[in-house]
C-alpha cells in the first residue's frame, strides 16, 4: 500500500507524466509485490527555482530532468528488495523515457498500519475495528 509523490520541473507532456507514473507503479508491482490496483500517486511540478537540489551530491551530475520519488510504504522491505526496486525503476525510466539514472532520486519511508486511513475515518487494516 504505497503512496508516492513524484517531484519534477514543469514542462513535461501529459504522456511523459503518465509514463513516469506507470513506470513507477510497474517497478513497485514487480519488486515490492504491490497489487496492480494499489496505485496512489501525486505528481508535483515545480517552476524554475522551486525544486532545489545539488547537481553532484552522492551522484550526478543531475540535469534539469531530475525527478524525486518520495514513497511511503506500510510494510518494511529488506535492503536487497529495495535495491532491486531502485535498479528496476531506474531501468524502466531509462527504457521508457530516456531518463538518465543520475537524474533519479528515491526516498522510501515506512509507516505503521494505523497511520493510514483510506476512507470513512477509519484506521486501515486494523483487526479490532467494528
Amino acid at each position: 500500500m504505497p503512496f508516492s509523490r513524484i517531484a519534477l520541473h514543469q514542462g513535461k507532456s501529459a504522456q511523459y507524466l503518465q509514463t513516469l507514473s506507470d513506470s513507477l507503479h510497474q517497478a513497485l508491482v514487480e519488486t515490492f509485490n504491490v497489487p496492480p490496483a494499489d496505485k496512489f500517486q501525486a505528481i508535483d511540478q515545480y517552476r524554475p527555482g522551486e525544486l532545489i537540489y545539488d547537481r553532484d551530491y552522492l551522484g550526478g551530475p543531475r540535469s534539469v530532468d531530475y525527478v524525486l520519488f518520495y514513497i511511503t510504504i506500510g510494510r518494511p522491505r529488506d535492503t536487497a528488495t529495495k535495491q532491486r526496486f531502485y535498479q528496476r525503476l531506474a531501468a524502466l525510466l531509462g527504457e521508457n523515457l530516456q531518463l538518465r539514472p543520475e537524474d533519479v532520486m528515491i526516498v522510501i519511508t515506512t509507516t505503521q498500519l494505523d497511520e493510514w486511513s483510506f476512507s470513512a475515518g477509519r484506521a486501515s487494516m486494523i483487526e479490532s475495528q467494528p
